[in-house]
């Protein structure tokens, strides 16, 4: 039996920053972020670039997959993973504000929205019963002591 393959968070993340584009060039509704402060959304959008390589660099030295679904070998909880269970989504996240904020029209921002929380239904909730699945009482300490998102 072959499973089936399943479009994974980094498809979701650049289909939303063309749906971002479009909505923004198309129905802006309120352009309501205009130069230069439009500019501060080059903050989040390096921060989240920064935390995702962090965290897929932590991944790879700890030697576990960092694709949703698959077994982890070890438990990430050092680094960015002290301050968030999820820092890859939070990240993915982070850029999308930074993007939106760029872009400045209020439309953005709802895809935002959605992506976060799509990202909580279709991933991590499933990501995390896995984890405590696999790693019991070690994975319950850690989430009772690092919160999901910041």
């Amino acid at each position: 039996m072959s499973k089936a393959k399943r479009i994974l968070p980094p498809t979701y993340f650049f289909a939303s920053i063309i749906l971002m584009l479009i909505l923004h060039f198309l129905a802006p509704v309120a352009k309501f972020i205009g130069y230069p402060w439009d500019l501060l959304g080059i903050v989040p959008l390096a921060l989240g670039i920064i935390l995702n390589l962090i965290a897929d660099a932590a991944f790879k030295k700890h030697g576990t997959t960092v694709k949703p679904f698959e077994e982890s070998s070890t438990l990430v909880t050092a680094g960015v993973f002290r301050f968030s269970r999820n820092p890859m989504y939070f990240g993915m996240v982070l850029i999308l504000i930074g993007i939106a904020v760029l872009m400045g029209s209020l439309t953005p921002f709802l895809v935002v929205v959605t992506f976060g929380i799509l990202m909580d239904m279709a991933f991590i909730r499933t990501e995390e019963r896995m984890l405590e699945e696999k790693f019991g009482g070690v994975w319950l300490t850690y989430k009772k002591q690092v919160r999901r998102w910041i």
